[in-house]
């Protein structure tokens, strides 16, 4: 939740420095900034607009303001302890414990506070460990600005940034500190989160006056907003919690909304809770009705219901989840919240880009193709003037794939003398909807306006375009090639609107290669195993895109264009969504909607995107996954983060996320088929037995002990056809399992009872001494059965763990009785007979089970219900930005996985 994330408490910083720096409004820091040149706050924060600070400067001002955060994200262990002790009915038995120490039974209540100690460490030992675990997934996700120090631009941690730093923003990034701006190019900021203004806001370095309200500093960007256009850079003059989204951050306190899982998991707890609350309610009372003594019949019911409780049901999950992020994470898979694991394995349609996952991703330069009097120099100077980013300002950081691309190659390299003496006087840089970048250049007397794009947005613009270049694009297309036009117009102008984008003359097109991945054919069959529907959705052209699908062996479909998908009605649009496997020339809206229309159909959808374009359809996706080269608009809306982009490593995800919530439902049925069983067979016995038919303490006990074997579920083998499904929570499933087995449970509790009355005429300490064995033993050992659908041993196999945590149970649960601990718990040793019949029903009982798997499986069970995640709110959104700006002790380097990408990737560029 977020009020555990901004618990922690940071040291922050804010212009002015000193009082030297001149006094400032009561505004802020970011007020006093806006309503002064940049060149004075440049001056006064000590920094240099063009250079930024030196390395040893930054030093200085981390120690002085510390990092860029407005949390503290650790683990603590007095919130973990107080939940598992804010457990009201632990907290009844612990009153009643205590009322009858001082009432004589001493012993008892000793015993039972003991009991109920060691359950709660046990509980807060594996929920410790999994706040650990979630700790160490926060400290792996990197969150990176492009600033210049040094007079170098660099990539950076957002936590590192210091006031006077100059951050440079890009298209999709998320703004890392309050920041006075020194030069924007058709820049606008998404402010909707902070202000409630919708619409983007364009933004300037003009100052504004004394007293400006937040929403109108134009001339400044805030923390946590989104590069909407345009682009620009700006210096920080507030860090962390000084800003404006820190004071924001830290008033909050909210829960984020739950996810599917924890919907399900919740319903299964209250459905327990219900009953338990019931059956132990109509115990007490025939308690009291036949005479026993109020407190004796107070601390059985209560005993009795933490038996039924799932009381390690979080231990169990949270244990579960550990592991999977543990073993997750040594697969490339990085979770922002556990709880997400689960909802990973209930997805059965994946959309994904077609770049870097059904491709290398490692875009090259091929070729020009010149029309008309071009020559292939003329394309190539074009391109390469045509660029938001000079190679002299650095263009390997923050840089277009396809720019750097096209840098890179040497087929450029004897052109660097003939670009020195051109200059750009504007900027009209590339955004979503133009899908183009142009500039405008000068060459002694000439001004020029290059305009570079996808080539049907940029073929419309031009004049006289030739059958022949329409024939070459067409077969570079067809090729399964990536084409970027280049077209020019001479002008008189010096400034760029988008109006100038007119009556082009085309120059020819820039080819670039981006050849599929070796292995992800395999993926995409590894997917289709898991049940798992994949289409592509990309802003390239179609037929780029279908002949990389059929490539890799992923056809059948139909392709559906932008402009197909603005001729359907939302009604018509599930049914062509199910039809299509490849989504082309698509903008956010139309992800947006597919994404919406497939889950509208009832199905479980994941969304795999990377770029600002793939922010609202991460945000609808019931799990958004991005990877940690992605843009910053994108990680922030995705819940699972790949650190290799690749549709294998997804695959890894999504059988671990199924293996986990396989496992948990393990321990849900356990508690279902004997737990319930046992109140069943307490209420009963209590009807016609003169004594209680076990002691408060000894419940507890055997509770305790059958938990603490529950705890190696997580380790456990999972049948393979349970992976191949989605899995999601079903509580009418849940309810049938235990009304069926349940009362399977009491009938060998009954049998028990009468060979201990009939056969061996026990006393109250025999009688319970046997139960107790009984209880546990066919409690433990019925996990065997209820792990697999299978016949177990021969078909499935348990994980050693399991089997060694089950048996040892049972086995210590057999020999308890004849301990010297014994009589301090209220047991008596057992006849060598009783061992002879326990072995013989419990035999039984496992083959009962397995009859009644065969016909629950295959005779009541109905179709299971999906249950529908929520849509996040804006408060929900503003929480998990805040997570950008928090802190944690990271691991050293050396243990940090150092084979990904640290560099900022940019929005997909004009080639799509």
């Amino acid at each position: 939740m977020l009020s555990s994330l901004l618990s922690g408490t940071t040291t922050t910083g804010a212009w002015p420095r000193s009082s030297g720096a001149g006094s400032h409004d009561d505004s802020g820091p970011l007020g006093a900034a806006a309503s002064r040149t940049f060149e004075d706050v440049v001056a006064g924060l000590g920094s240099d607009a063009n250079a930024g600070l030196s390395t040893d400067e930054v030093a200085v001002r981390t120690a002085e303001y510390g990092p860029n955060a407005v949390s503290s994200h650790r683990a603590r262990l007095l919130p973990v302890l107080w939940h598992q002790l804010r457990s009201p009915l632990l907290g009844l038995l612990l009153a009643a414990a205590l009322a009858s120490y001082f009432v004589g039974e001493r012993s008892d209540a000793v015993i039972i506070a003991a009991i109920v100690a060691m359950s709660v460490g046990l509980g807060l030992v594996n929920e410790y460990r999994a706040e650990k675990a979630a700790d160490a997934l926060h400290a792996e996700i990197s969150h990176q600005a492009v600033v210049v120090r040094d007079g170098r631009p660099a990539s950076v941690d957002v936590t590192s940034l210091v006031p006077g730093d100059v951050v440079r923003l890009q298209l999709g990034e998320v703004v890392p500190a309050d920041l006075r701006l020194l030069e924007v190019n058709g820049l606008e900021c998404d402010e909707a989160m902070m202000t409630g203004e919708s619409q983007s806001v364009a933004k300037t370095t003009t100052p504004v006056p004394v007293g400006t309200a937040i929403g109108d500093l134009t001339c400044c960007a805030l923390m946590g907003t989104i590069v909407r256009a345009g682009n620009g850079r700006g210096v920080v003059v507030a860090s962390g919690a000084s800003t404006q989204f820190g004071t924001i951050a830290a008033g909050l306190s909210v829960h984020q909304l739950d996810t599917a899982f924890q919907t399900g998991l919740r319903r299964f707890s209250m459905l327990l809770v219900y009953v338990a609350g019931t059956l132990t309610s109509l115990i007490f009372v025939a308690n009291l009705v036949l005479d026993r003594p109020f407190l004796e019949a107070l601390l059985f019911s209560l005993a009795i219901a933490v038996g039924i409780t799932p009381q390690l049901l979080p231990a169990v999950v949270a244990t579960s989840l550990a592991a999977g992020s543990r073993r997750m994470l040594q697969r490339k898979v990085l979770v922002k919240r556990l709880v997400c694991i689960e909802d990973l394995g209930d997805v059965d349609t994946l959309f994904t880009d077609k770049t870097g996952t059904l491709t290398l991703g490692q875009i090259t330069y091929a070729r020009a193709i010149p029309v008309g009097t071009a020559r292939t120099d003329d394309v190539l100077r074009a391109g390469l003037l045509c660029t938001e980013t000079l190679a002299s300002e650095g263009v390997s950081v923050g840089a277009n794939p396809l720019d750097q691309a096209l840098v890179d190659s040497p087929a450029v390299a004897h052109l660097a003398p003939q670009l020195a003496g051109v200059g750009r006087l504007a900027v009209l840089p590339f955004d979503h909807d133009r899908r183009m970048v142009s500039v405008l250049v000068r060459e002694r007397a000439t001004t020029t306006m290059v305009t570079k794009g996808a080539p049907e947005t940029v073929l419309e613009r031009c004049l006289d375009v030739p059958d022949a270049a329409r024939q070459a694009m067409a077969r570079e297309f067809d090729a399964g090639n990536r084409v970027v036009a280049v077209a020019t117009r001479q002008t008189t102008g010096d400034r760029l609107v988008p109006a100038d984008e007119a009556e082009l003359h085309l120059l020819g097109f820039l080819v670039f290669l981006d050849p599929p991945k070796p292995g992800a054919a395999e993926a995409l069959q590894r997917l289709a195993g898991l049940g798992i529907n994949v289409k592509i959705v990309t802003g390239d052209n179609a037929s780029v895109a279908a002949k990389v699908c059929h490539d890799l062996g992923l056809a059948g479909g139909a392709v559906l264009t932008g402009h197909d998908l603005d001729a359907l009605t939302d009604d018509e649009l599930p049914a062509a969504v199910d039809a299509t496997t490849v989504f082309a020339r698509v903008s956010p809206e139309h992800k947006a909607r597919i994404v919406r229309a497939r889950r509208s159909a009832g199905a479980g959808v994941a969304f795999l995107g990377d770029g600002v374009n793939d922010a609202l359809a991460l945000h609808g996706a019931d799990v958004g996954i991005s990877v940690d080269s992605g843009t910053d608009v994108a990680k922030d809306a995705a819940d699972v983060i790949l650190l290799e982009k690749d549709l294998g490593v997804l695959a890894d995800g999504v059988t671990e996320g199924r293996r986990i919530f396989a496992n948990t439902i393990k321990y849900v049925l356990m508690g279902t088929s004997s737990n319930f069983g046992n109140m069943f067979s307490a209420a009963g016995a209590s009807l016609f037995l003169s004594f209680l038919p076990m002691l408060p303490s000894q419940i507890l006990l055997n509770n305790l002990l059958y938990d603490a074997s529950q705890l190696a579920i997580p380790t456990d083998n999972v049948d393979e056809e349970q992976l191949r499904r989605p899995s999601h929570w079903d509580i009418g499933f849940i309810r049938r399992f235990m009304v069926v087995f349940g009362p399977l449970s009491s009938l060998f509790d009954f049998a028990t009872f009468a060979v201990m009355l009939g056969i061996f005429h026990a006393h109250a300490a025999e009688f319970r001494s046997g139960w107790f064995v009984e209880s546990l033993a066919t409690q433990s050992l019925v996990i065997f059965a209820i792990r697999t659908r299978r016949v177990p041993f021969f078909r499935s196999h348990p994980s050693l763990p399991v089997a060694l945590a089950a048996l040892g149970v049972a086995a210590f649960g057999a020999i308890l009785p004849a301990t010297p601990f014994a009589e301090s718990l209220g047991f008596a040793p057992l006849p060598g007979a009783f061992f002879v019949t326990l072995v013989l029903m419990v035999l039984g009982y496992l083959v009962i089970i397995e009859i009644g798997k065969w016909w629950f499986f295959r005779v009541a069970q109905a179709p299971a219900t999906p249950v529908t995640a929520a849509v996040p709110s804006p408060r929900r959104l503003l929480s998990r930005r805040a997570r950008r700006f928090s802190t944690i002790a990271r691991p050293r380097p050396d243990r940090r996985i150092d084979d990904r990408r640290r560099t900022v990737a940019p929005p997909t560029g004009p080639g799509g």
